[in-house]
């Protein structure tokens, strides 16, 4: 692990149309480390983590990653009527990266033990819970060797326990070496952060 930050951002502004949705926000994500990103609806929070993974340009200000980011979202890109299983979605994961195949199928089947869905591998993404989903979500990222990892309110809709084996599995990817980041309004993750960034119409208010 290095001191050095895994990303960071220096002076984002977004803005649609006249609303100024980010104000000049600093962010660093550190290795080995959870940061919660918190703060009220409306406040920036997706904004911001588009921003960090890239999928999103800011009008003003610079991001630097260290490492590939893994951008885990509330409501997959996967249709419900599309006939992909849980190994299927968590193997998009690999599909950019320059392994063999038996090294991708290795890495899938890691990961899919790693979040316990190894025994639904072979069932319809559509037909998983809210919880099992984001945890299939979550090992995508895991199969893609991604050692950034941003969540947009993971635990959103969850009920208890999964919201609490979700704050477990992003605790043991910060363990192992990891930069996660997630947005939520779970008062439990931002006590168990590490690092919490809030945010306020749209400016870090800490």
């Amino acid at each position: 692990m290095t001191s050095s930050p895994a990303l960071r951002a220096r002076g984002l502004r977004v803005s649609f149309g006249a609303h100024t949705v980010l104000h000049d926000v600093d962010v660093d994500l550190s290795w080995g480390a959870v940061t919660a990103i918190a703060g009220p609806n409306g406040a920036g929070k997706s904004t911001l983590v588009e921003v960090l993974a890239g999928v999103r340009t800011p009008q003003r200000g610079t991001v630097e990653r260290a490492d590939d980011v893994a951008l885990v979202v509330q409501r997959p890109e996967v249709p419900d009527s599309l006939p992909v299983t849980v190994r299927d979605v968590v193997a998009m994961g690999t599909w950019r990266t320059r392994s063999g195949r038996r090294e991708r199928r290795s890495r899938v089947e890691s990961a899919l033990h790693e979040v316990d869905l190894a025994d639904l591998a072979a069932r319809p993404f559509s037909t998983l819970s809210g919880g099992q989903r984001q945890r299939a979500l979550l090992a995508q990222g895991i199969a893609r060797e991604a050692r950034i990892l941003l969540l947009d309110e993971p635990a959103a809709g969850l009920d208890a326990a999964s919201r609490d084996r979700t704050r477990q599995l992003l605790a043991a990817a910060a363990r192992s070496g990891a930069a996660v980041a997630c947005v939520t309004h779970d008062d439990t993750a931002i006590e168990a952060a590490d690092v919490v960034v809030r945010l306020e119409g749209g400016r870090r208010v800490r």
